[in-house]
């Protein structure tokens, strides 16, 4: 068996393990009463704001298809495309599913890169590391401004998940400096590429929270969760906790959920959660489909 053909076997078991795991998630889900009568209560302007949190699904994953072709092509004479980007972007979403904090994404861009006839495992590796740091990176700066200005939340927390924010700041910070130096061997990258990726990735967190913030005010009475500073500094806080527990995804759904409730106090925050997960997770596994038969 040829090597492309072994990469085409392995790209569709990861599709096909991805949508039995979605399907089991759905099956299973057990708050679509509660799901389905707030949708059903929602006002128009409910309606839009959670139909332009749908149409911010594709700007999410552009940006990091943008993110990724910069780290891929920064020193790179071979360069990627914009449609390799954003092929290996979907397609990586369904390898994280199924694998746990999502470490199953990177490796699922080896394998594409691989199949077309590229030798470039360890670049791709290496900087799936410089994207995952970069990445974490945004999310713990974003959270802790976020805490800064909503100090309310800093009551419900306890002081171990406080903690744990200081421990994976210093962590970050580590790798940020050595991150150079461990990585020559395989990939020249320097900290002024890690720099823009971390701008970059703190865009995309942005295009993050904003979704959220537009799904709590269509599930929410719109008067008293309008788009305010505080439910965005809320959101950020809320990524920060989701990013620092430890989590597979069988229980990934739960977790988000739990982290809603605590950071915004409404069990319409849970809904949120899980709504916002379906339509991050979910629509981008259809639209690899239609990638996939082009």
């Amino acid at each position: 068996m040829d090597k492309k053909r072994l990469y085409h076997i392995l790209e569709w078991i990861v599709a096909l393990v991805a949508c039995g795991w979605l399907l089991w998630k759905i099956a299973t889900y057990e708050d679509y009463a509660a799901l389905l009568a707030t949708l059903r209560s929602m006002t128009w302007p409910q309606c839009l704001a959670l139909l332009v949190c749908v149409g911010l699904m594709p700007v999410n994953m552009t940006l990091e298809a943008w993110r990724w072709r910069t780290l891929m092509n920064s020193g790179n004479e071979d360069k990627m495309t914009w449609r390799e980007a954003h092929r290996q972007v979907y397609y990586s979403k369904l390898a994280g599913l199924i694998t746990p904090w999502r470490l199953g994404e990177y490796p699922a861009r080896g394998v594409l890169s691989a199949e077309s006839g590229k030798d470039v495992w360890t670049r791709v590796l290496s900087m799936g590391v410089a994207g995952s740091v970069t990445m974490t990176t945004a999310i713990v700066i974003a959270g802790v401004a976020g805490l800064v200005f909503s100090p309310g939340i800093f009551n419900r927390l306890g002081g171990s998940y406080l903690y744990s924010v200081g421990v994976v700041a210093v962590v970050l910070a580590a790798l940020f400096l050595l991150m150079p130096k461990i990585l020559k061997r395989y990939v020249a990258i320097s900290q002024g590429l890690l720099l823009q990726s971390v701008g970059q990735s703190l865009v995309r967190l942005v295009c993050w929270c904003v979704q959220l913030c537009l799904v709590i005010m269509a599930l929410g009475p719109m008067e008293s969760l309008g788009f305010t500073g505080d439910l965005f500094c809320k959101t950020a806080v809320y990524y920060l906790l989701v990013t620092v527990t430890p989590n597979v995804p069988i229980v990934e759904v739960g977790v988000r959920g739990a982290w809603a409730i605590v950071v915004f106090g409404t069990m319409n925050a849970a809904l949120a959660g899980v709504l916002l997960w379906i339509i991050n997770t979910l629509l981008p596994f259809l639209v690899w489909f239609v990638i996939r038969k082009k």
